[in-house]
């Protein structure tokens, strides 16, 4: 008897994304750092030099759907820490311990996503990405449309 997978649905969505979130998670707690102020530190250290402010805020409650209050206590624990630093007015720029901070973990979470996704075919990746992709539009669009009705 051979047993179909399951169908997409929030359910199975939800347990890839955070049994994925936990294993990243397991890696931060021992650097003392948070899945938010990754996300954070991540934007800083992908940009092309100083980020302002607000685009990091506009960045992290876009991709974890948090207040911007959240967004920006984010923030100020990174500065604090010493892992961003105000660059001019309104810019941030990582800093040398946050760009480490951020090598290191991503180095040490790469050997575990190869394993995760070891086997996994790029048209079968491709197909996912697609499907996940076109979710995440719509669900932003429900998002939104239930914002604007609370006004």
């Amino acid at each position: 008897m051979t047993t179909s997978a399951p169908l997409v649905d929030p359910r199975t969505i939800a347990l890839a994304h955070y049994a994925a979130r936990a294993v990243l998670e397991r890696v931060l707690a021992s650097y003392g750092t948070t899945f938010q102020q990754n996300v954070t530190l991540r934007l800083a250290a992908v940009a092309d030099g100083p980020v302002e402010r607000l685009t990091l805020v506009d960045g992290v409650t876009g991709a974890l759907k948090v207040d911007a209050a959240d967004a920006h206590k984010t923030i100020d624990e990174l500065v604090a820490a010493g892992l961003l630093v105000a660059a001019e007015a309104s810019r941030l720029d990582i800093t040398d311990a946050g760009r480490e901070l951020y090598a290191k973990t991503s180095a040490e979470t790469a050997p575990v996503t190869a394993r995760i996704y070891a086997g996994l075919s790029e048209e079968d990746r491709a197909v996912t990405g697609r499907v996940l992709t076109l979710i995440t539009e719509r669900a932003n669009a429900e998002l939104a449309a239930l914002e604007a009705r609370r006004g």
